[in-house]
């Protein structure tokens, strides 16, 4: 299914549909495995604590070998994972739970309502390194009667069962960590999941195979083998060649080519990515003035016309559409004129620009240093001067996490819960570790929202808020993506909202 920005929004009622051409492509590994082109590398195999797990690229790799508490579908509902039912008590003052029975680790022993205790209880403790440790520590207390939890609000979190199927959300396996110790468990991960690590070659490959034991539906392919192939034109010359079946996030020109061909087929769905740009509250970015030129000098039509072939959707905040925060009356708009008549107030002037260096990844993202290189151009029209620094992925979240970004920052932020919590909340909650602003104004306006209890009011609250973060140019949202995908003919690929790119989710065609 390939679609412009013209029905962008249309296709999101239709993402589930299966878009496959006719072909005699033979697969990479043969009729019992397949080969996908990834475009980032695993770097740790505990999906719950450090970098990585804030890392929503690595999601799908995770959620192959690893279990979830709540699963998501792939319009981004929610459903039954390791958990089968979950809920607040009426006055929100307990939450319960009920495991899943006859589900086993990689490992054969069982996987028991204590492990889940004690995933909960790690994810809760500052010492073991869950970045979203803030989330899980507002529970407390957590009681075990045969397969049901019940457990404490200690600090009432709405969207904690939201969080239950999204970053750092995974059951591990108490018995064998404890053994093996975290780095017997890089050696030795075990999961629950649909797929177990057979081998792996860090910085080249992890081959997959598929766990006999799981508890819902068996994967396809015996083996699934991901190669990690971070330049964008390597993952094209991989799918073109055979020598990969699969592959993500290529520059939409060769998506559309490649799709013609006779034996490939190719998705791009809206997905729940954001890219953005993170302004730092350091240098220059201090002056209002140059945060709001920054953001009137973009034209975020033209970069999606031009660069990404209309696959995507021009935002002014960081609530896309689908978020529950969503507001289509928030509009800034494109004004190369306004902007120079700020950067002037402030003594600024193409003749005396103002600078500061922007970050970027490239080749992360389809066409994302080309982004950046447009939109330097663009604010070299009206004065701005920005210096380009490139850096990989892993690199922004170890700078981010220490509060050292740039100035600016491209990034791309992934929400599947749909939150606003987890998006405008953590993105702009200076004590948040996701976030770089941190203005005493926005943790005033954030902090109480993130334990709102009224509904309708906690979602107004963002709404506001986001209004007033657009207002003072606090980040600079740029668009709304669509995940281009292109696969053997010989295969149908489940599209997920998320942008996550299952393997237990790829078929034969019929």
């Amino acid at each position: 299914m390939s679609i412009s920005r013209r029905n962008f929004l249309g296709a999101s009622a239709a993402f589930a549909s299966l878009a496959t051409l006719p072909g005699g492509h033979v697969l990479a590994q043969g009729a019992r495995g397949i080969t996908i082109a990834y475009n980032i590398p695993v770097l740790s195999w505990d999906p719950t604590t450090g970098p990585a797990a804030v890392n929503p690229v690595l999601q799908a790799i995770y959620l192959a070998v690893f279990d979830r508490y709540v699963d998501q579908k792939p319009d981004l509902s929610f459903g039954p994972g390791i958990l089968t039912d979950w809920g607040f008590s009426e006055d929100k003052s307990k939450i319960h739970m009920t495991v899943r029975e006859g589900v086993k680790w990689h490992d054969g022993s069982d996987l028991t309502p204590e492990d889940v205790v004690w995933s909960l209880e790690r994810a809760a403790n500052p010492e073991t390194g869950n970045p979203i440790q803030f989330v899980w520590s507002k529970i407390g207390n957590i009681v075990v009667a045969g397969q049901n939890i019940t457990a404490d609000v200690l600090e009432f979190e709405p969207a904690i069962f939201k969080w239950m199927a999204f970053l750092t959300g995974f059951v591990m396996p108490k018995a064998h960590y404890e053994k093996v110790g975290a780095a017997g468990f890089e050696k030795a991960p075990v999961g629950s999941g649909p797929y177990m690590i057979d081998q792996f070659e860090p910085g080249a490959f992890v081959r997959l195979k598929a766990n006999p034991n799981y508890w819902g539906r068996a994967p396809e392919f015996e083996t699934v083998t991901i190669k990690f192939v971070t330049d964008a034109a390597s993952r094209v010359a991989e799918v073109v060649s055979g020598s990969s079946d699969v592959t993500l996030n290529i520059p939409y020109e060769d998506y559309n080519r490649l799709i013609k061909t006779e034996h490939l087929s190719g998705t791009a769905v809206p997905i729940s990515d954001i890219g953005m740009i993170f302004l730092n509250d350091i240098d220059v970015m201090k002056d209002k003035n140059v945060r709001l030129a920054a953001h009137h000098a973009i034209h975020k039509e033209l970069i999606i016309d031009r660069l990404l072939k209309g696959y995507g959707v021009p935002l002014s905040t960081l609530d896309a559409p689908g978020y529950a925060a969503f507001d289509p009356s928030l509009k800034f708009e494109y004004d190369p004129e306004k902007a120079m008549e700020l950067l002037a107030a402030s003594g600024y002037s193409p003749s005396n620009p103002a600078k500061f260096k922007i970050q970027t990844t490239r080749g992360f993202k389809p066409k994302d240093f080309e982004m950046i290189q447009a939109i330097v151009g663009m604010w070299r029209k009206v004065g701005i001067e920005a210096e380009i620094e490139v850096y990989e992925i892993a690199k922004h979240y170890e700078l981010r996490a220490a509060d050292q970004l740039a100035p600016a920052a491209f990034y791309n932020w992934g929400n599947s819960t749909g939150d606003p919590s987890t998006s405008t909340g953590f993105a702009m909650f200076g004590p948040s570790p996701h976030s770089v602003w941190d203005t005493p104004d926005l943790i005033e306006k954030i902090g109480p929202l993130f334990s709102e209890p009224d509904e309708e009011k906690r979602i107004q609250g963002y709404k506001d808020v986001s209004k007033y973060i657009m207002e003072e140019a606090y980040v600079i949202p740029l668009l709304q993506y669509a995940m281009p995908v292109v696969y053997s003919s010989s295969l149908e690929i489940t599209p997920y909202s998320s942008g996550d790119l299952l393997p237990q989710a790829i078929r034969s065609a019929s």
